[in-house]
């Protein structure tokens, strides 16, 4: 058995969706230290809501990272075996750098939050836009999203898993993408509810802002070695991690990649570690070969603590 763990980053967060942890002390501990890291209450947004402020970039971003890390802490505190590779998706990254021991949890969520206002500030409210194309390949997709971008900038940010892949840039540029891509074969054209249009050509800014905040932050040589979206490599020393992180925001999520090199290198089993199941499925997708748990709540965490302990 060789275990990874990845962890989820936008898009999996839920009112109350820490609830399903009761009893796990670790959970806790570690959302009370999220809110001491912050100098604000993040942890009631994420218990009470109301969705329309969770979901707002800013809040959203935090709020999961502290989830991901506060599952990774309950999954030690219980006995769980350390895997051998790490990842993350987008901002799960940041969980899967603290669970490596490269970065400690408070500069994490500092960093965190200065990501998400980066990105907030990149492009103005109303001009960028993401949506998610089913059913068509990557390297079509590319070329409808060159087609569709008349001056603009559209182009595939996450490829999530075979025949799902998000397209993000202006919101113009991607509606006309969508059409063509209809128009290519695509089953479904769907316009996601992000107003950040994450992993494109927009976000550069962001990458040159969250740079400065990188270089202030002091990263540790990782002792769990983590596959980073924008190489689907590791970073070995500090100076690589602050790169890959600033490029991470401007370049695609390589996911399929990243799932498959874990599957190469003799990975048995992928444990997704935070709430939901949005990894869980992709990876059953990309790798079927593979068994992949998931840690959603204390009843999925149980079992999978059985499951690799037994």
């Amino acid at each position: 058995m060789k275990i990874a763990f990845v962890f989820p980053g936008q898009g999996s967060q839920s009112v109350g969706m820490m609830a399903g942890y009761a009893g796990l002390a670790q959970i806790d501990e570690t959302l009370r230290a999220a809110d001491v890291a912050l100098g604000a209450p993040i942890t009631a947004m994420m218990a009470d809501g109301p969705s329309e402020a969770l979901n707002i970039t800013t809040h959203t971003q935090p709020a999961m990272l502290a989830a991901d890390v506060a599952v990774w802490n309950a999954w030690l505190a219980a006995g769980g075996p350390q895997p051998s590779l790490l990842a993350g998706h987008s901002l799960g990254e940041y969980a899967a750098l603290v669970a490596s021991g490269s970065l400690d949890f408070a500069s994490a969520m500092k960093l965190v939050k200065a990501r998400s206002h980066a990105m907030q500030d990149a492009v103005p409210a109303g001009i960028g836009g993401m949506a998610a194309v089913l059913g068509i390949e990557a390297d079509l997709l590319a070329q409808v999203c060159e087609q569709a971008s008349e001056g603009e900038v559209v182009s595939c940010c996450n490829l999530n898993a075979p025949g799902q892949i998000v397209i993000g840039g202006h919101k113009t540029a991607v509606e006309r993408a969508m059409a063509l891509a209809k128009a290519a074969g695509a089953k479904r054209a769907l316009l996601l509810p992000m107003s950040v249009p994450s992993h494109c050509e927009l976000m550069r800014p962001a990458a040159e802002a969250m740079a400065q905040a990188l270089n202030q932050a002091h990263f540790q040589p990782p002792k769990i070695a983590v596959l980073h979206n924008a190489t689907v490599d590791v970073a070995g020393d500090a100076a690589a991690i602050r790169l890959v992180l600033a490029e991470q925001l401007f370049k695609p999520v390589r996911w399929i990649e990243t799932i498959d090199k874990m599957a190469m290198q003799g990975v048995t089993h992928i444990i997704e570690c935070g709430p939901g199941k949005v990894l869980a499925g992709m990876v059953k997708r990309i790798a079927p070969g593979v068994t992949c748990l998931s840690l959603a709540d204390k009843a999925s965490f149980d079992a999978a603590l059985i499951q690799v302990c037994a």
